[in-house]
């Protein structure tokens, strides 16, 4: 199964709640950049340049929200010229990826839903051990807002528990597939204790970015949203190819990469 996410949301943008974070599965965050001639043949490997490391991770998170809400965010409130890589789904199984994100150590959040992967759970295993959060898409990547209120807890809250079980960590965050939600939806998370709903500002294609704002350029805090694919959908191109034209269009408008669980 081969869906896509990127019709419909990712345009609503609300601040979110915070909740201790800077670790995964007792590894550092992982940060973007060269560790001397290392690091920079890295790098060059994938015909890239080594990013600069982003800053420290604020000490308060700035996504803020009301009181027993679940917020629903599509950018981070920062001035720093981050943003924020995820990755959906979770179709392609490609180990050149695993490779390339080994060699990078460019931070990710992948947000995985159950019937795409578990022809092969271990696959994302690696990925997570780098430092890199599994998170919540569905069990079978509806769209949500066709779905009552019990149906869509049950999206929600059983593949928290299957991906829980799977990776030995609870998911924090949710991002409804195709960025489709409503009330029921986040009352859903709310019941699964999903702390924040999050969507994208940027589509990552196969060579080029799709934007949301008319000026079609990135701003500190966007999150970007890109897919587990390969060259059957691709067009041709591999999954690595395609994260690589992404990483060429964050570093040439001057950007580098955080991780979003510090910040959400």
């Amino acid at each position: 199964m081969v869906a896509g996410c990127s019709s419909g949301g990712g345009s609503g943008s609300a601040p979110s709640a915070s909740a201790p974070s800077g670790q995964v599965g007792g590894k550092p965050s992982a940060s973007p950049g060269a560790d001397g001639a290392d690091g920079a043949a890295a790098y060059s490997k994938w015909g890239l340049k080594p990013f600069a490391a982003p800053p420290a991770p604020p000490a308060e998170k700035p996504v803020k929200a009301k009181p027993g809400e679940v917020p629903v965010v599509s950018d981070i409130p920062t001035k720093d010229k981050i943003v924020f890589v995820t990755f959906d789904d979770g179709a392609e199984k490609d180990p050149k990826f695993v490779e390339m994100m080994r060699d990078l150590k460019v931070p990710f959040t992948m947000f995985l839903t159950d019937d795409i992967i578990r022809s092969d759970y271990g696959y994302f295993k690696p990925l997570q051990e780098l430092g890199n959060s599994i998170e919540n898409h569905t069990l079978s990547h509806p769209n949500l807002r066709t779905l009552g209120a019990a149906a869509q807890k049950n999206e929600i809250c059983t593949q928290e528990q299957k991906l829980g079980k799977e990776y030995g960590k609870v998911p924090r965050l949710f991002r409804p597939p195709y960025g489709n939600w409503n009330e029921n939806t986040r009352t859903a998370a709310k019941a699964c204790d999903l702390q924040a709903i999050v969507l994208w500002r940027e589509t990552m294609q196969i060579t080029n970015m799709q934007y949301q704002r008319g000026d079609k350029k990135l701003h500190p805090g966007d999150i970007i949203l890109a897919h587990f694919r390969g060259p059957k959908e691709l067009k041709g191109t591999s999954m690595t190819e395609m994260t690589a034209n992404m990483l060429r269009h964050i570093q040439e408008q001057g950007f580098t990469v955080a991780r979003l669980e510090d910040y959400v």
